[in-house]
């Protein structure tokens, strides 16, 4: 489903008598919170350093004038709290826990964003009342195995992979050998489930002292579970073993059927049966990746659990690809060419060039390579691989801000019915 055609369809209207309902009465009603969920780029690696960029695009620079305080630094929500974890590390322990109030830092190590923080921002204007987010993120983790929910089952090797191995007892070009197998084996079961368990852990923990968070909240208030946003995909989309057919359509179809039995575990585990859903489609590579696989058939199964009847007006796929920059990718990759290609030279000189001279050798082949203007939008776009969004504060705010304004959205249609 094109969230934007969809947004369209539930009008501007619904959002705006949202936020009016919401500020009549918000000191009656309880604390609103919402969970944030999924791997790394949920974490977020979005450095504050990239913030500027966004003051050069007017459809972003509006959004960074949010961002930033009266002092020029990043803002602090005064009614938005926030406990996270997995972000300073990941161990799923709450011994990386990161609380207090929602400013810039509660992405990745380093002083960065995910979509936390626009996210939270825009649910303080819209709502105008006391929130708390609850984000378990944790790099590098599949839905397959690590947060595979329960109703889903144990994890089984693809029928295709499986005969693949049964025709390699030996091994070979990342099969494991026959007498390894049940070694893989053991530590799949061992690692099924383990980060969906712990991200229900920690929301119940949070849910059952909130005080330890939000210092002023009023236990006759109480909460609301208001919303739910996943935001994972990357380490089930390059897993060919576990999709075989990741290149054909419905080659992602496991994903899908994982995603809708996530949907429901959560809702059933944390007894919010009505719990709004968001789901972020994967945006890497931007539009283009809607006509090219295996980009192409992984969205479409993020898509997919929202086509259900269960989840039709209570789950929405976000598309986040509208959000990349196109531009900053191809600075990216041209900076990578000229680095390919002095890193070749290094490596062949004789006598070896020192640390410094190499440092000199990139600096002057990065000013022959690019405009002055093009050059500072990379030095202050870019902050990390396309993985990540190219860790661009300009790529990931939008999505924070679309996250929940479509969260708004789903509980506006839901107050409607």
């Amino acid at each position: 489903m094109n969230t934007r055609c969809a947004s369209q369809r539930l009008g501007f209207g619904l959002l705006m008598l949202s936020v009016s309902m919401a500020a009549a009465t918000a000191a009656d009603k309880p604390l609103k919170v919402f969970i944030l969920a999924g791997q790394s780029n949920m974490q977020g690696h979005a450095s504050v350093s990239t913030f500027d960029s966004l003051a050069d695009d007017p459809k972003t620079a509006p959004l960074l004038k949010e961002m930033r305080g009266p002092d020029g630094k990043p803002k602090v929500c005064e009614k938005v709290w926030i406990s996270s974890v997995g972000c300073l590390g990941d161990a799923y322990t709450d011994l990386n826990e990161k609380k207090g109030k929602l400013t810039a830092g509660f992405g990745a190590p380093d002083n960065k964003i995910g979509p936390e923080f626009t996210f939270g921002i825009t649910m303080e204007k819209l709502l105008g009342e006391p929130i708390l987010i609850i984000k378990t993120s944790w790099g590098g983790r599949s839905l397959h195995t690590d947060f595979r929910p329960p109703s889903a089952g144990p994890y089984v090797l693809a029928k295709e992979t499986q005969e693949l191995w049964d025709e390699n007892p030996k091994g070979a070009h990342g099969i494991p050998k026959a007498e390894d197998r049940p070694k893989f084996y053991a530590e799949k079961v061992a690692a099924t489930g383990v980060y969906y368990r712990e991200m229900i852990a920690h929301v119940q923990k949070v849910l059952k002292d909130i005080k330890r968070v939000v210092p002023d909240y009023d236990e006759k208030q109480g909460y609301e579970l208001a919303g739910f946003v996943w935001f994972q995909g990357f380490n089930d989309y390059v897993d060919g073993g576990v999709y075989p057919k990741q290149n054909k359509a419905g080659g992602y179809d496991l994903y899908a059927d994982l995603l809708a039995h996530f949907i429901r575990d959560v809702r059933k585990d944390l007894k919010a049966p009505k719990l709004p859903v968001v789901v972020g489609v994967m945006g890497i590579d931007g539009m283009k990746g809607d006509k090219k696989a295996p980009m192409m058939h992984f969205r479409e199964a993020q898509r997919k659990p929202t086509t259900l009847d269960e989840f039709k007006g209570n789950v929405v796929a976000v598309e986040t690809a509208p959000f990349w920059d196109d531009d900053l990718e191809a600075f990216v990759e041209r900076k990578q060419r000229v680095y390919g290609k002095l890193e070749q030279g290094f490596r062949e000189a004789n006598p070896k060039p020192t640390e410094p001279e190499k440092e000199a050798a990139r600096k002057k082949a990065l000013d022959e390579e690019f405009k002055p203007d093009e050059l500072k939008r990379l030095k202050t776009g870019v902050s990390n691989g396309g993985y990540h969004y190219l860790g661009a504060a300009k790529i990931m705010a939008p999505i924070g801000k679309a996250f929940a304004e479509e969260v708004v959205k789903l509980r506006a249609a839901q107050q409607q019915k």
